[in-house]
């Protein structure tokens, strides 16, 4: 007697159900994978974005001892190779933030300032606001609008 049906201990390869098992299984890691990913780029770009807040903190004061007691505009300050063209543009955008620079020139009853604000560009490239302005060198963060003196020092 010829025997039509296998048992299965004879068959080689995977079931359809094991084989779905093995992709919900990738998906999972995949979508565990872009989670994170997604979590150490937005704390990249802030963490890029709080040195580049430092360095034109201290590009400004460098500006103000050479250039009679002024601070520069972000196309001064790259003119002067103080800065790099990343921060060309109107906005300057680099590391998914927006910067806005504002100097106030002097006047005869005020000195010059500037005040520097740096928001992310959307929801994915960072969650805080950043300040800093001229009269004091501390970072002012905001985690839902955009950041302003009264707010706490990072």
């Amino acid at each position: 007697m010829k025997q039509t049906h296998r048992s299965r201990r004879n068959q080689h390869g995977f079931t359809l159900i094991e084989l779905m098992i093995v992709i919900a299984i990738i998906g999972i890691l995949i979508g565990a994978a872009v989670y994170g990913w997604k979590a150490a780029q937005k704390a990249g770009n802030e963490a890029a974005t709080l040195q580049a807040l430092k360095t034109i903190a201290a590009v400004q004061i460098q500006y103000y001892n050479t250039h009679s007691r002024t601070f520069g505009t972000f196309d001064q300050l790259i003119k002067e190779q103080m800065l790099t063209s990343k921060f060309a543009g109107n906005p300057p955008s680099p590391d998914g933030y927006v910067y806005t620079l504002k100097v106030t020139p002097k006047t005869a009853g005020a000195p010059t300032s500037y005040t520097l604000n740096a928001d992310p560009q959307t929801d994915g490239s960072g969650t805080n606001h950043f300040y800093l302005d001229s009269s004091d060198s501390s970072i002012h963060l905001n985690q839902t609008q955009p950041a302003s003196a009264s707010d706490p020092v990072q």
